[in-house]
């Protein structure tokens, strides 16, 4: 599979990782809506507004993930992808196959 395929399979990932993090958080408030839940009472409420943050985090990530799925196009569009943005050096073919928005070698991204 060549880089832009990969890419366009990353960014398809992501997306639909969103959309069922988009829709399970529509499900915990939508069900907290109908509970007298009140988060600093009642037991249940802990574990809601755990579920609520915790899917806030993940879809945070996701959408940080989908920026350098698209930071990761724009060096494949301008002829940089696959280039060490520390060191210069080529980013390998089997990091790529793994993290294809890799922004580093996997030396450099040792040595953060």
């Amino acid at each position: 599979m060549d880089a832009s395929a990969r890419l366009r399979a990353e960014r398809a990932r992501t997306l639909r990782r969103l959309a069922t993090l988009s829709d399970d958080y529509a499900e915990v408030v939508a069900a907290s809506r109908d509970t007298n839940a009140d988060d600093e009472h009642d037991p249940e409420g802990a574990t809601i507004a755990f579920e609520r943050s915790q899917m806030g985090a993940l879809a945070a990530a996701a959408r940080a993930h989908l920026a350098e799925v698209e930071a990761a196009e724009e060096r494949l569009a301008s002829g940089t992808y696959g280039v060490c943005e520390r060191c210069g050096e080529t980013i390998g073919g089997e990091r790529l196959a793994v993290r294809p928005a890799a922004r580093r070698c996997v030396r450099c991204a040792g040595q953060r």
